[in-house]
């Protein structure tokens, strides 16, 4: 069975009990920083689960136990580990006793396959720390041969519980090692050379001795003929004269650490973490104020040019906009209905009623077969603070849809206002910070850019260009905020003319690309802000866009030859092998092939950053887009489902898909939310036309009662 690499890191969070860093990569040990609090896995792709399992509840060890301090400069290293590795998986195995078992099964593969190099070794021949090691790894599975004067080291490692104790205890098992190894020095030393090599013939003694005597006569007295110089106390001459370290070995620790490594996979690339940068939002979010004086003073310096001719440019579009007000109040009126019907079976549903303790007269007369005699008292909950966030996708290719987009966008503001529940809209683009127009120049001043965030390795790149335009906000007074409804409604009808207009807009409103992930990036500081700001309990969030957004890359430091030092570049996420990494949740999510799905990602870490909060899209199509959308989240496995948002489509013009980011993706047709709701037909009119106008009006009132029915499920 494959190793699911992810579901592995949740185990390792859990068995952490704290929101570890855990990173799957092309490396061949297991590495924890204490420091960082990053665990990094290899991609143990050969070993089995309980290896697996075994191999991630030590690192997960070190991860509780180990402290972040540095080790003492003499004891060896590998002899603290030794010591450290056997008190993290006692006390690994105490917090979570069903882990027991899989160190116990994990040992005992490991054993079966020699990763210890035990086949051709005399384990009695070893010094104790390499048995030590072997006794509290594996020491179920192998009979690992202790003396007695040993056992005490031994115990003294069993019993260590914090990590002074595994310094004393590795000091200890050092210098025993040490003192054997110097014994085994000295037993060399006092061994004659001839029986160290199994002999010699007495003609090769004979021819010895002289030159022996003489050096005795000539040097020191025989007593120190092998007194070695103090340079080479530390280092032993073996029968062929080269130096032998005389320091102690745990030579186990290396042969597993050697054997481990042929479990990770080291092919294919290494698996790349992003995160995602908190940006700045005084430098994301361009005022309200500044937005609309921009547009005031273009649209007057346009209108002052023309005085003289008696021509008033937005005449038609204005009176555009007043229609359309007067017919949305229906729609209005029936979103305000449904709300407040469904607020109000939800302050009824948690209603409580209690007893007063006072006495109910009308009911004195059933005392014979009533209990129940006294007054009652129903308390109704308050209802909950709503706020709404909206985001419209300011994008060239929204401008042929872009009015009827608006006309949504406003419908949900008339019913905000009415419900006095507080909003905002963003509308993200890529073209506000590029230049400033200056009326009394007539000219465009290039923008000053600040960066949006501190540049890192690692961090997701959000352009700096790129803006969220705040462009009309429940802070306004009514006078205000109709003004400035008039404002975008001049700029919608500007793009999504086909004959043209006789006024033009500001440069900085102009569409853009698509910064949809970067907008969702946004929202992470956006959301809490207009919480806090409006004191609410429950906020909804609205994204109102024409389709998906390119995947985002990611800075990384770049280096070329022909500069004198490296500047922070960035490099596209490779799918499948990328993951973005929420520190304070712990969460990682991966890149999916599919381009459209990079949005989805986002929006799913929006929800576990904010799970209160429904995440809606509404997305106006044409008719010949409606079946390629549909197809982005519906393949054959789901033709059910598929064939019903069709017929939903054919008869409704509308559907609602479940399965993407979104809590509720809508998809509505724009030649249908085009249509005017009133039935309405000429004085002359025949039966037929009047049939067929008023079939068209009920064809209109019922998609959009059932939109914004579903709307306002979500939403209430």
């Amino acid at each position: 069975m494959p190793i699911k690499h992810e579901i592995k890191s949740q185990l390792a969070k859990l068995l952490a009990t704290e929101d570890l860093v855990v990173e799957h990569r092309c490396v061949e040990t297991a590495q924890f920083n204490v420091h960082t609090r990053v665990l990094t896995l290899p991609q143990w792709d050969k070993a089995s689960n309980v290896v697996y399992d075994m191999l991630v509840g030590h690192e997960v060890g070190h991860a509780l136990f180990t402290p972040d301090e540095d080790l003492p400069s003499h004891i060896p290293h590998s002899f603290v580990n030794i010591v450290e590795d056997a008190r993290i998986e006692k006390l690994m195995k105490r917090k979570y006793m069903g882990l027991a078992k899989s160190f116990f099964g994990g040992y005992k593969e490991l054993t079966e396959q020699d990763f210890f190099c035990l086949e051709n070794e005399d384990v009695s021949k070893m010094n104790l720390a390499d048995r030590a090691n072997l006794h509290f790894k594996i020491g179920n599975h192998t009979n690992i041969p202790l003396k007695e004067d040993e056992m005490e080291i031994i115990e003294m490692i069993s019993e260590c519980e914090t990590f002074g104790d595994v310094l004393i205890a590795a000091e200890e098992l050092y210098k025993f090692c040490k003192e054997e190894k110097d014994q085994e020095k000295i037993d060399d030393i006092e061994t004659p050379p001839q029986q160290q090599s199994g002999g010699s013939d007495s003609s090769q003694q004979e021819q010895q001795q002289p030159q022996d005597e003489s050096q005795t006569s000539e040097g020191s007295s025989g007593g120190d003929q092998f007194e070695q110089p103090q340079s080479q106390q530390s280092t032993k001459q073996s029968a062929t004269g080269s130096p032998v370290d005389n320091e102690p070995k745990a030579s186990t620790v290396d042969k597993l650490e050697e054997k481990l490594k042929e479990l990770a996979s080291m092919l294919g690339g290494d698996n790349i973490y992003a995160e995602v940068p908190k940006v700045n939002l005084e430098t994301v979010i361009a005022k309200n104020n500044d937005i609309h004086h921009t547009i005031d003073s273009f649209f007057k310096y346009q209108e002052k040019r023309v005085e003289e001719k008696n021509i008033n440019l937005f005449l038609k579009v204005d009176d555009d906009y007043r229609k359309f007000k007067k017919f949305a109040q229906k729609e209005v009126n029936y979103l305000v209905k449904e709300f407040e019907c469904r607020k109000a079976a939800d302050s009824y549903a948690r209603a409580t009623t209690a007893r007063t303790g006072v006495l109910d007269c009308t009911k004195l007369h059933t005392y014979k077969y009533n209990e129940d005699l006294f007054k009652k008292v129903t308390t109704l909950a308050d209802g909950k603070n709503h706020g709404l966030v909206f985001v419209l996708d300011w994008s060239g290719s929204m401008s042929n849809v872009l009015t009827d987009t608006c006309k949504q966008l406003f419908n949900l503001i008339w019913f905000c206002k009415k419900v006095f529940i507080p909003f905002d809209v963003y509308a993200f683009t890529n073209e506000w910070n590029r230049m400033f127009f200056d009326p009394n120049k007539n000219e465009y001043i290039p923008a000053n850019l600040k960066p949006h965030y501190e540049k890192k390795e690692g961090l997701l790149s959000v352009d700096d260009h790129f803006t969220m335009m705040n462009i009309l906000t429940s802070k306004t007074s009514t006078k205000e905020l109709e003004n400035q409804m008039i404002n975008i409604w001049r700029i919608a009808e500007y793009f999504s003319s086909k004959w043209g207009t006789g006024y033009s807009i500001p440069e900085q409103l102009s569409l853009s690309g698509t910064p949809l992930n970067e907008a969702l990036i946004s929202l992470h500081q956006i959301l809490p802000k207009f919480q806090k700001e409006n004191k609410l309990q429950k906020v909804q969030c609205i994204v109102l866009t024409d389709g998906e957004a390119n995947p985002l890359s990611r800075h990384t430091e770049v280096r070329r030859e022909w500069e004198s030092g490296p500047y922070m570049g960035s490099r596209r996420l490779s799918p499948g092998s990328s993951f973005i990494r929420d520190r304070k949740l712990g969460t990682t999510y991966r890149v999916e092939y599919a381009w459209h799905q990079f949005t989805d990602l986002i929006l799913n870490n929006l929800k576990d950053n904010f799970p209160s909060v429904n995440f809606i899209g509404i997305r106006v199509l044409a008719s010949r887009d409606a079946n390629s959308f549909i197809k982005l989240y519906y393949d054959q496995k789901d033709y059910s489902e598929w064939q019903k948002l069709q017929q939903d489509w054919k008869k409704m013009k509308s559907f609602c898909i479940k399965n993407s980011g979104y809590d509720a993706y809508f998809g509505l047709s724009a030649t249908a939310l085009s249509q005017d709701t009133e039935f309405d037909v000429a004085e002359d009119a025949t039966k037929t036309q009047i049939k067929s106008a008023f079939v068209k009006s009920l064809k209109t009132k019922k998609l959009n009662k059932k939109v914004l029915g579903e709307f306002i499920s979500l939403v209430a």
